[in-house]
């Protein structure tokens, strides 16, 4: 590992103030030690980050990048169009299942192993030790091209808002693809600048972004709600299925239409990643996970159940010339068309604060990956800018890729959609990794050890099989075509799209990390 401090076994009794070998090291270094620099040297790991971030800071942070009522505010009416407003309400509940035992199973181990790698630096841990590298090294592929999924997927929104803007005050307004290309672009790199020069300066912006969400939330919705002069029946809310996808299967139609009530949940895992930066990471890492899995149900079921009472002419949102559905919706219910752009010009400040905590968490995933010297140009990756303290090279690489993604949407706009949507079965199989491994150890106190800040009990067990199991289900569900007969336009090309990130991960590990990567272990194991 290079320059790598590790501490001797001697050193680790002098710092537990006169442990006496009774228990496991890492029970000792966890239940003795709140010190995440510590666990990170046990586990073989280099601490280069400053410990900058509270506990608020990082719920802000992780609500932010999920932005759940947001998420479902962009994808609401895809959703009522691939199965009504069952799909969007009870898909809804069933996202809150699934994700929030991923989330627990996370938390739990973040309480443990609170690292910026997290999902695949607890698979090297947790792996035995002959496919340790192999295991942990495809964890850290899916989890990397999720999230630069997940930056791409936000980083289109904010000129989809301004170009709907300008086509709703002029409907004769042309928006060809090349200047969504440009928004892109500059929205890419103006939240790059802010990353390298100003992030470490402006913490707070994150709980400013965090206040601001949560306050037009409320605003749009006792507007939304108070002004409008009608309401739909309560059977189109919580009962109104619609298949109009050719499928004979109404399962079919809820299981592949559940990818959008799923994204309010997209980049569940940001606060893990910043583990390493955060003060008390073992109890605030957790906390954060619970409370954006908690906050963003509560938000976006709401803001669900009112925006469906509200819609008085569903064929006029689908007819709606903007690109932006939900823009109709607002001015229906509202019956204010400055009402409804302000509201508009809303999504559009919330995306920036999403994006802007986007790139720093994808960043640090990056960073550590290249740390444990699994990237071409590690060493460049891996450092930490002396005076910014932001790993510079990392964030301007994912940019980058990003960029080149953007390059993507010029030529098609259906590969461009398929790269962003493979972002949510990306993250759910790089939980599955190590909730499958925990299971393999049968949540032995080995890797768990009973003084953990967080005791997930018989739940754990819960936790990790749904986690472990949600993965491959909604690989083949969100996969498959959600129209038939499928034509070129209708087609689901996520399958050719991950195709492709397997190929650039296969190179990678034959070119360099074959022989280079060394993930963290436990000594003992």
């Amino acid at each position: 590992m290079g320059s790598l401090k590790r501490h001797s076994n001697d050193e680790l009794h002098d710092v537990a103030n006169g442990y006496d070998g009774s228990v496991p090291d890492v029970e000792k270094v966890v239940a003795e030690i709140d010190n995440t620099d510590i666990i990170l040297e046990r586990l073989g790991l280099e601490p280069k980050m400053k410990k900058t971030i509270g506990p608020v800071g990082i719920l802000c942070t992780g609500f932010n990048i999920c932005n759940s009522w947001v998420a479902l505010a962009a994808t609401l009416v895809v959703g009522i169009e691939q199965g009504g407003s069952v799909t969007v309400i009870y898909g809804m509940i069933v996202t809150l299942v699934a994700l929030g035992c991923s989330a627990a199973t996370m938390a739990e181990l973040a309480s443990v192993y609170p690292t910026a790698g997290g999902p695949y630096h607890w698979t090297s841990i947790l792996a035995p030790a002959s496919a340790s590298r192999v295991l942990s090294y495809a964890c850290a592929a899916l989890n990397i091209f999720g999230w630069l999924s997940i930056c791409s997927s936000v980083t289109i929104q904010p000129g989809q808002f301004i170009q709907a803007i300008r086509i709703f005050e002029d409907p004769n307004t042309e928006a060809p693809t090349w200047t969504y290309f440009l928004f892109f672009q500059a929205t890419n790199i103006l939240v790059l600048v802010h990353n390298i020069f100003a992030q470490r300066r402006t913490t707070w912006i994150h709980d400013v972004g965090f206040v601001f969400s949560l306050t037009c939330f409320f605003v749009i919705l006792v507007t939304c709600v108070s002004r409008a002069t009608s309401f739909n029946s309560s059977d189109f809310v919580w009962t109104n299925f619609v298949n109009s996808s050719g499928w004979s299967s109404s399962a079919v139609v809820f299981l592949t239409g559940m990818a959008n009530p799923n994204f309010i949940y997209s980049g569940i895992d940001g606060a893990v990643h910043l583990a390493e930066e955060v003060t008390d990471a073992t109890k605030t890492v957790p906390r954060a996970l619970f409370s954006t899995i908690l906050i963003g149900f509560v938000t976006a079921f709401t803001f669900a159940i009112a925006m469906l009472y509200t819609i008085n002419d569903f064929d006029k949102v689908l007819e709606n010339a903007t690109g932006v559905p939900i823009y109709e919706i607002w001015l229906q219910a509202t019956r204010s068309r400055v009402a409804a752009t302000i509201f508009v010009v809303a999504l559009l400040l919330i995306a920036l604060f999403a994006l802007n905590a986007c790139q720093e968490v994808a960043s640090r995933l990056t960073w550590a990956f290249a740390r444990d010297n699994a990237l071409l140009g590690s060493s460049s990756l891996a450092s930490v800018h002396p005076r910014l303290q932001v790993p510079v090279w990392s964030l301007i690489v994912n940019a980058t890729v990003i960029f080149i993604i953007g390059c993507i949407y010029l030529g098609s706009s259906s590969a461009f959609n398929a790269f962003i949507g493979s972002g949510l079965l990306l993250q759910q199989c790089s939980f599955a990794f190590p909730a499958g491994l925990l299971l393999w150890h049968r949540r032995s106190s080995t890797v768990l050890p009973p003084t953990r800040g967080l005791r997930l009990g018989i739940m754990g067990w819960i936790a990790n099989i749904v986690t472990l199991l949600f993965a491959p289900f909604i690989t083949i569900m969100y996969s498959f075509p959600v129209e038939l007969p499928v034509t070129g336009s209708s087609m689901n090309y996520t399958s050719a799209v991950i195709g492709v990130m397997v190929i650039f991960a296969i190179l990678n590990w034959f070119l360099y990390a074959r022989k280079k990567y060394s993930g963290p272990r436990l000594p003992e194991m």
